[in-house]
């Protein structure tokens, strides 16, 4: 399958000269959506954020993830503490952030799957998509 050229969603969503949306214009939303969801439900966004769009898959690398606070317990031998406090609240918010996803590609959400490393501060995010995003 190819990569993403352009992405149609099927509400007919366009961008503002009403062209189909780019796969580098839906990503850009996902990664402004993320971080206001970031900041909005769990109090901090990332320092940086990309996102990939690869044929059903959306991959998103987030950095600077962690507070002070959160350094410190990694510092305190608390890998794994932080590691189920963050995984607990990614998953009580994951019906929002299907919908986040679904706004954005006008896809369903099969699946997703997180992971933060406590050493770097990074989060992984793989949402699987029902189907590709339509290309135009």
């Amino acid at each position: 399958m190819p990569v993403l050229a352009s992405v149609e969603t099927p509400g007919g969503r366009r961008n503002d000269s009403g062209r189909a949306r780019t796969k580098g214009q839906v990503e850009a939303e996902i990664s402004k959506a993320l971080i206001r969801f970031e900041r909005e439900q769990l109090g901090r966004g990332p320092a940086d954020i990309r996102t990939q769009i690869v044929q059903d898959l959306v991959i998103v690398r987030m950095a600077g993830m962690l507070t002070i606070e959160e350094h410190a317990l990694v510092r305190a031998g608390g890998e794994d503490l932080l590691k189920q406090v963050r995984t607990k609240l990614i998953d009580h918010e994951r019906e929002a952030l299907s919908r986040l996803l679904r706004e954005a590609t006008g896809c369903q959400v099969a699946s997703m799957y997180s992971d933060l490393c406590p050493q770097t501060g990074e989060r992984l995010i793989v949402f699987v998509l029902r189907e590709c995003p339509e290309m135009r």
